[in-house]
């Protein structure tokens, strides 16, 4: 009894391994589920740099995220998400002393839009890559969300269809790892 209750606090890690045919699409291992997702277009990288289109290999946790409450979501989760706003943006300029951080659009330099058309985002989890502490240039908004159709590579993110982060999402808390591996 004791050991269910533990194994009911950690989740196992959702393990990401890229498809041995299009290292842009993988695999992800959650216990004994085994679900598709793309990954980014420069594939996974040990030495991540930004705009380089890499997902980062290692281990990152979820800190949060976001959610679009008007295209109705509703899986139920533990984790902290807030709802997007049309002024949520992501700095992804390198020199900016916000670099990796949330900012509210619009921004003076390069940014990235939380509230987006297609969707991607609906359901957007932030990972814990290049936080603390914060490397210039070391790669910004690497988030778990939404894949386009066909599974189409990402900018350096993971992502998975709207079925399977609905599948996922009751399991995952901020204790759960996302391990990128080769």
């Amino acid at each position: 009894m004791g050991e269910q209750r533990a194994n009911l606090r950690k989740p196992p890690p959702v393990a990401v391994r890229p498809s041995p045919s299009d290292p842009r699409q993988g695999v992800i291992r959650f216990g004994a589920v085994t679900l598709r997702c793309a990954l980014g277009k420069g594939g996974i990288s040990a030495f991540k740099r930004e705009g380089d289109g890499a997902a980062p290999l290692g281990r990152m946790s979820i800190l949060g995220g976001y959610l679009r409450r008007d295209k109705r979501f509703a899986a139920p989760n533990r984790l902290d998400l807030r709802a997007i706003r049309a002024t949520d943006g992501w700095c992804d300029a390198a020199s900016d002393r916000n670099y990796n951080r949330p900012v509210r659009l619009p921004y003076a330099t390069s940014a990235e839009t939380m509230r987006r058309n297609d969707s991607l985002y609906d359901i957007c989890l932030v990972l814990d890559w290049n936080i603390r502490p914060r490397r210039r240039g070391a790669g910004s908004a690497i988030f778990f969300h939404l894949a386009r159709p066909g599974y189409l590579p990402t900018e350096g993110c993971i992502a998975v269809s709207r079925r399977d982060m609905a599948r996922l999402l009751p399991f995952l808390t901020k204790r759960s790892a996302v391990i990128v591996r080769r």
